[in-house]
């Protein structure tokens, strides 16, 4: 009976290491392919955009001839966008995080309020769109102005940094804040001196990648009415402007192959903002990390 017990007990030790196996190589091949697909997509892009990506390409405006085609009015009209989306929505994120985690009780109402902002980190950017056309395009009059697209991008990524701060906040230790408690402070100088030091990795993380999200939208955009072509920069917040998104979604739908390859450069222009910002994301956390 033993021996039976000791063949049952191998067996299914087998079984594991097998299924182990299995879906490590399973996962080990869904890592490889979308690795794979990664590589395929930056080889194209590059390939087709680093022979038009020069000096020119950044002072020139957008243009109907591809060799005098640029991205000067698209990138100036992203960092114009960045200039409202982020100071917004940071702040009100932020502000909106810190009232639900220190300031609110617990009751249904503040229960409601906190699953409703979850759902909206899920809603289609579209729905955002026809929201800011509603109140920033024909109710406030602002037109297809910077503000109007700034405040309406802004309400499209204030879930997710709201969300994301929650939980960089809900993360502080409680012993923390009580050992400031027991110092004298009030709440409020344990909220500036101890929770959002320690909560800033969490919350510079979450916001910087909710502004990546901003940087690369362009259904809310199209349905504001924001132009795909200017060749002149916006001199205020109230002035039309277009951003690299669009630009690149305008060459694309050109019938010209050589568009398809100032589209390329452009998407690396992209790119490397993304990659910029996301870095300054990884600095802040690691340099928080370390002091908390």
């Amino acid at each position: 009976m033993r021996f039976l017990d000791e063949q049952t007990v191998m067996g299914r030790m087998r079984n594991r290491i097998m299924k182990n196996k299995i879906f490590k190589m399973a996962f080990f091949a869904a890592t490889m392919f979308g690795l794979l697909v990664l590589a395929i997509l930056l080889y194209r892009i590059f390939s087709q955009g680093m022979n038009h990506l020069d000096g020119s390409f950044f002072q020139h405006f957008a243009s109907r001839r591809p060799e005098e085609a640029g991205v000067k009015a698209a990138l100036t009209g992203t960092v114009w966008l960045m200039i409202i989306v982020a100071p917004v929505s940071i702040i009100l994120g932020v502000g909106t995080a810190l009232y639900l985690e220190e300031y609110a009780g617990e009751n249904k109402f503040t229960s409601f309020i906190k699953l409703n902002i979850s759902n909206l980190a899920g809603v289609p950017s579209i729905v955002f769109g026809l929201l800011g056309l509603t109140i920033f395009v024909r109710a406030l009059a602002l037109g297809n102005s910077i503000i109007a697209a700034g405040l309406t991008m802004s309400l499209l990524v204030l879930p997710v940094i709201i969300v994301s701060a929650q939980e960089a906040i809900r993360a502080v230790p409680k012993e923390w804040k009580e050992a400031s408690y027991g110092m004298g402070a009030t709440k409020w100088q344990t909220i500036v001196k101890v929770v959002l030091p320690a909560a800033v990795p969490g919350i510079a993380t979450g916001s910087i990648l909710a502004l990546s999200r901003a940087i690369g939208e362009t259904a809310p955009l199209l349905v504001l009415g924001i132009p795909m072509f200017i060749a002149f920069l916006p001199k205020g917040i109230f002035d039309t402007f277009t951003v690299l998104p669009m630009q690149i979604y305008n060459w694309t739908s050109r019938p010209q192959a050589e568009f398809q390859n100032v589209a390329a450069s452009g998407i690396i222009v992209l790119l490397a903002l993304l990659i910029i910002m996301n870095s300054v994301a990884v600095l802040i956390r690691n340099k928080y990390e370390k002091r908390y």
